[in-house]
């Protein structure tokens, strides 16, 4: 594919997503919308920072973080010298837009990259590797799957379909077998295939279960020891509709994982979508991709600007 045909693609795909994430924040920005912006010339007053306080906190952006972006939104008008809450709405996606913006890169080019994707079971890690793959397959990279979540009966039957729909390789053992055993197979086809892009899945372990963070210890060794030079990211997948539990979750995971990033699936069925703002200031963690949909191309890079202004 030429870079210009690869870059009219893109364009073409993105108004598509955002008209998919504005339809899916619908719930979040009905709240955010109708109780503070629904009349844009109203003057800013300390009501406005009541009733936005409350939005906010409603859409499970947290306390502690509703507190710093009205603050910065305080400042804000004062140096700009707002006065009605249109102006103050445009503050506030720019304020939005820089504390939920990553500057690290993610995959490195011409190196071996590693994902690991953890979370418990039911948050949608499955269909987000299937879908990282087809997408990353598209860009023309040539991702492989492994099917390290041996413990949950029909997990590598679930990656397989997800892996023939993206038409990408998957390598997979037999239910109760070594995940481990399955990366190290996993790394040597990938090696000879000369694949540039491995993505595993794990078991969907709850984070008070001391054997299965010790089996995602191995399976890092693994990857540490057969691709010495590779960039490693690990992911974990949280569901946007337990808002504030999902940022309770990612703490207990971060503790003993080694969390590189998140994703967010589910964003489509909240009115939590306040949790993206949470997650970046309470875990220190970036949002990697969005999901807003059960489609392949319904999980996303996470753009910061897109997000807040479909949330408003």
């Amino acid at each position: 594919m030429d870079n210009k045909k690869e870059k009219k693609e893109k364009k073409e795909k993105k108004p598509g997503f955002f008209a998919k994430l504005k339809h899916g924040l619908e719930k979040t920005r009905e709240g955010l919308l109708g109780i503070v912006f629904g009349n844009s010339e109203e003057r800013i007053s300390d009501e406005f920072y009541e009733e936005l306080e409350d939005a906010l906190i409603m859409a499970d952006c947290g306390f502690d973080t509703t507190e710093e972006i009205l603050d910065k939104l305080r400042s804000k008008v004062k140096e700009l010298k707002l006065s009605d809450r249109g102006a103050a709405k445009e503050a506030l996606i720019d304020i939005l837009t820089e504390h939920m913006s990553s500057d690290d890169s993610f995959l490195e080019e011409g190196r071996d990259n590693v994902i690991l994707i953890v979370g418990v079971n039911g948050v949608g890690k499955t269909t987000s590797i299937g879908k990282l793959a087809s997408m990353y397959k598209a860009e023309g990279m040539r991702p492989m799957l492994a099917a390290a979540d041996t413990f949950r009966a029909a997990a590598a039957e679930q990656l397989t379909i997800w892996a023939e729909r993206a038409d990408v390789p998957i390598i997979k053992h037999g239910e109760g077998a070594d995940p481990a055993a399955v990366v190290y197979d996993a790394i040597a086809s990938y090696k000879s295939r000369q694949n540039d892009l491995l993505i595993c899945d794990t078991a969907g372990r709850l984070h008070n279960k001391k054997n299965l963070m010790n089996e995602l210890a191995k399976m890092r060794r693994v990857i540490d020891r057969e691709l010495p030079n590779a960039h490693v990211e690990v992911l974990l997948v949280l569901d946007a509709t337990t808002g504030q539990n999902a940022i309770a979750q990612a703490k207990a995971f971060g503790e003993s994982c080694g969390l590189t990033g998140i994703i967010l699936t589910k964003l489509d069925g909240t009115a939590k979508g306040g949790v993206v703002v949470a997650v970046k200031n309470e875990l220190g963690l970036p949002i990697r991709f969005i999901g807003v949909g059960e489609g392949i191309n319904d999980l996303q890079p996470f753009d910061a600007r897109s997000f807040a202004e479909a949330l408003f």
